[in-house]
């Protein structure tokens, strides 16, 4: 009989980290684990993970803020909620995020089963007060070196051999170069032969949308036929994302050069028809922990011109699968781009390069992989 795991996300809604643990959990051995997902209300990751065929529950609770005080919310009643929930499903290991974490080391504690989770974000830097809290935990992931030397700090407040590092896999036969480059750009209206530079990144300013304008701006003088896709929504209901959406949107518009080049798309279920009508993949972000959809962009076989700041430093290889710019230089982007565009040859190279740069070390067989050796170890 499988070995019942429980997952928990605070997030509902489909940004990287869930689509990161939506792949782990289509990858793990459904002999050995049936993964149950615990949600404080409805969305999209609850619906995603039922179509995967595995259980979801839901109970409601307050996320935990980056200043949390161990010992007052580890005594919240959600604890003894999950505690229930353990015990009715025959839970034998519980994988927390971040903001679900005091919560969920408090519930397993009390059924005396292993608790772990995963370092998604470079801005959780335990509080002195929470450091004791995190060395009790019994196994932690970090998603990059990046993400892990953010946490540790400097010095370290614990020996780093106890944050290994997985990186977060890639479905890469869903992401793959054979996937149908027209589909998208007939639904668009897009001609087969118009140069197509792409983004997908969640409305966030964190994320470089007004840096991707900048950068449009450029290409279109030099490209002036060039077409330029920017694929999500802001997912996470935060006012300030809202705002910044609003802006970006309103800047397109009234950009005469911008106006009928740049299309945003809004959230797709179908990403991996994005990155094949794409001729060029482009990273604006001020700061990345990781950067997945530059691997989901390497998995289909395109060149990616991506900022260089935290993740994307240990996943591109400079000249190799793509370029790596300096953070907030949209002339930097712009002439690697237009490079591109101008040399087809290259951007083949570096495809075919990055595809199978996504295969060796980025693909969600290897990291479930990984984390089921964690697993077995913990269940031991």
């Amino acid at each position: 009989m499988p070995t019942n795991l429980l997952f928990t996300s605070w997030y509902t809604g489909l940004g990287g980290g869930e689509t990161d643990l939506l792949s782990l959990a289509a990858e793990l051995d459904p002999q050995r684990y049936t993964p149950h997902l615990l949600l404080p209300r409805e969305g999209q990751l609850g619906a995603r993970w039922r179509q995967l065929g595995y259980p979801v529950h839901q109970t409601h609770w307050r996320g935990a803020s980056t200043f949390f005080v161990p010992q007052i919310w580890t005594r919240f009643p959600v604890v003894q909620r999950i505690a229930d929930l353990i015990d009715q499903h025959q839970i034998a290991l519980v994988h927390s995020n971040y903001h679900t974490l005091p919560m969920a080391y408090a519930a397993a504690r009390k059924r005396s089963i292993p608790i772990m989770w995963t370092v998604h974000g470079w801005w959780f830097k335990p509080k002195f007060w929470q450091r004791q809290f995190f060395r009790q935990i019994d196994a932690q992931i970090a998603r990059s070196m990046s993400i892990r030397d953010g946490f540790l700090g400097q010095p370290p407040f614990l020996p780093v051999e106890q944050l290994p590092v997985i990186y977060s896999g890639v479905d890469t036969a869903r992401f793959h170069p054979d996937a149908d480059a027209l589909l998208l750009r007939e639904t668009l209206q897009i001609a087969p032969e118009t140069p197509v530079i792409a983004m997908i990144a969640r409305f966030q300013k964190v994320k470089g949308h007004h840096v991707f304008q900048e950068m449009a701006r450029e290409v279109a003088q030099v490209f002036p036929d060039a077409v330029f896709l920017v694929a999500g929504e802001e997912v996470f209901g935060v006012a300030a994302d809202t705002r910044y959406r609003q802006m970006i949107l309103q800047n397109a518009e009234q950009d005469p050069l911008l106006r009928d080049r740049l299309r945003y798309i809004g959230f797709r279920d179908d990403i991996e028809h994005v990155y094949a009508a794409a001729d060029v993949v482009v990273c604006a972000s001020e700061f990345e922990s990781y950067g997945k959809a530059n691997i989901e962009a390497m998995a289909c076989g395109k060149p990616v011109v991506s900022t260089n700041q935290g993740g994307p430093g240990e996943t591109i290889a400079d000249g190799d699968t793509g370029y790596l710019v300096p953070a907030d230089d949209a002339p930097a982007l712009a002439r690697r781009v237009v490079e591109l565009l101008a040399n087809p040859d290259e951007r083949r190279r570096l495809g075919e390069n990055g595809r199978l740069r996504a295969e060796t070390m980025f693909s969600a067989a290897a990291t479930a992989t990984k984390y089921s050796a964690i697993f077995e170890a913990l269940l031991r």
